[in-house]
């Protein structure tokens, strides 16, 4: 991961005043959209890429440690040995970004990646009541410290949605503040729930405050809201990114995650890094999707670059 982010005092001067222009960020959302295709000789670079970024995700009710343990290995693994072979990638140590689990299974997961060979892929986990957040702050906090204790290098948390509706960014602020210091030693990475957010007005705002109080990433979604991860919204934050390193010097990190499916879709959001905030956001440390069913796209369609005809579902592991 990236330098930790150190956070800076609470200043309401940074969110007091903001307007966003809405037709002006769906027309721009629109155009990396439609017009940032890659070309073919590239595809399967972007598509690698992607899968390096992916926090491969298992979020269920019926997790096991059998399905974590498949996760972990696929991690490990995410491109068939023989595609990446096929375009002499094989000795460059393509892994995904992270394993993502509930904190009860943080164990199975740091267990599992040191069974796979893989102990340096990082165990990210939800917390603070994901997905709604709707715990008492005490249960929020030792939630954060035993997925810690358990292993968890990252900690996924959910911000105070209520607080945000309110206007209330200084109870934000103040609770993003001691999830950064109940994560010690683990990267803090805060997930708005910008479908629950009302405007792209408090999605700014919801991601300056974040990052005044420390979080290493700002993510968009939980995953479990009724509009997840768009890109008007993640053209919003990284805007907000960008400026806040305008003002500290401090790069943030982006994870957009919720009803990101396909390869092509994964280009797009490389794309609008790329575009927004550089080259230096294009790499794990910076940049995260979170996903569970995008790596098979992404590795059925280096398959088909590779052989020019998509596989059978025998064909590939699933994830």
């Amino acid at each position: 991961m990236a330098e930790r982010n150190p956070g800076v005092e609470f200043d309401l001067s940074w969110v007091e005043n903001v307007h966003i222009n809405k037709p002006a960020v769906f027309k721009r959302a629109n155009e990396i959209r439609v017009r940032r295709g890659v070309k073919k000789n590239y595809q399967i670079a972007w598509q690698l890429k992607a899968a390096t970024c992916i926090d491969l995700t298992t979020l269920s009710g019926d997790d096991t440690y059998t399905n974590v343990q498949r996760l972990c290995f696929k991690a490990k693994h995410p491109i068939r040995k023989d595609l990446l072979e096929a375009v002499g990638m094989q000795d460059k140590g393509i892994t995904v970004g992270a394993v993502c689990v509930y904190p009860s299974r943080v164990c199975d997961a740091v267990k599992a990646l040191k069974e796979a060979g893989a102990p340096n892929i990082p165990v990210a986990s939800v917390a603070t009541g994901f997905p709604a957040g709707q715990t008492h702050l005490k249960t929020r906090l030792e939630e954060i410290k035993q997925a810690v204790q358990d292993g968890a290098k990252e900690i996924d948390i959910v911000i105070n949605r209520a607080y945000a509706l309110a206007g209330n960014w200084r109870g934000v602020y103040e609770e993003v503040k001691l999830f950064r210091e109940a994560c010690g030693p683990a990267h803090l990475k805060s997930i708005l729930a910008t479908g629950e957010l009302g405007n792209l007005e408090n999605v700014y705002k919801a991601s300056m405050v974040a990052m005044m109080a420390g979080s290493d990433f700002i993510k968009t979604s939980t995953g479990k809201e009724g509009v997840n991860a768009i890109l008007p919204v993640g053209l919003v934050m990284t805007r907000a990114i960008r400026d806040y390193y305008k003002k500290t010097g401090v790069k943030i990190g982006f994870k957009p995650a919720g009803g990101i499916r396909s390869a092509k879709d994964a280009c797009t959001w490389l794309a609008l890094m790329k575009e927004e905030l550089g080259n230096d956001w294009l790499c794990p440390e910076l940049f995260r999707i979170g996903a569970s069913s995008l790596l098979t796209d992404i590795e059925r369609q280096v398959y088909h670059n590779v052989t020019g005809r998509y596989a059978a579902s025998n064909e590939l592991a699933m994830t």
